[in-house]
């Protein structure tokens, strides 16, 4: 039997999804609340890490893929590369430059589209840690000890 028993597979069928929600609530609401890109990404893969220790490794990789998940790190990095060179080109000179927020004034303070790029970095950043933390624990899961008894000579 691959995993652990039924009663670990049937709660964290039910919570996975809870987390991952909770997760994505703490990506986007991040500039607003305590948390943000990285809180959000480590709240995503611990889902994913969750499903491997109840179903074992080749569950959580049907779920998440490793092409999927490094394509996915791949992707955030890029994102938060173009933000920040978004704002080199359409703001005044400087990465990181605030330019949705600063021409276009969207929203009232404390709402959630008040914040212009902010978001949108949380978003890069939470996808990118999201699958670099999850290519971690399931590379790391890869290596088992030799646990036979048996002498290698």
């Amino acid at each position: 039997m691959k995993g652990m028993t039924i009663i670990v597979k049937t709660i964290s069928s039910w919570v996975k999804v809870l987390i991952f929600l909770f997760g994505i609530y703490i990506i986007i609401f991040g500039h607003l609340t305590p948390g943000g890109g990285f809180a959000g990404g480590v709240i995503l893969a611990s889902s994913y890490v969750l499903l491997m220790l109840a179903f074992g490794r080749d569950f959580a990789e049907e779920n998440l893929s490793l092409p999927l998940a490094s394509k996915l790190d791949c992707v955030g990095a890029l994102l938060f590369a173009a933000i920040a060179l978004f704002g080199l080109f359409f703001g005044a000179a400087s990465f990181f430059w605030n330019f949705i927020h600063q021409q276009y004034q969207l929203g009232e303070p404390l709402s959630l589209f008040s914040a212009g790029t902010i978001p949108l970095s949380n978003i890069a950043i939470g996808i990118k840690v999201g699958a670099s933390l999850f290519l971690v624990v399931l590379t790391l899961s890869t290596f088992k000890p030799d646990t036979s008894g048996e002498k290698k000579e």
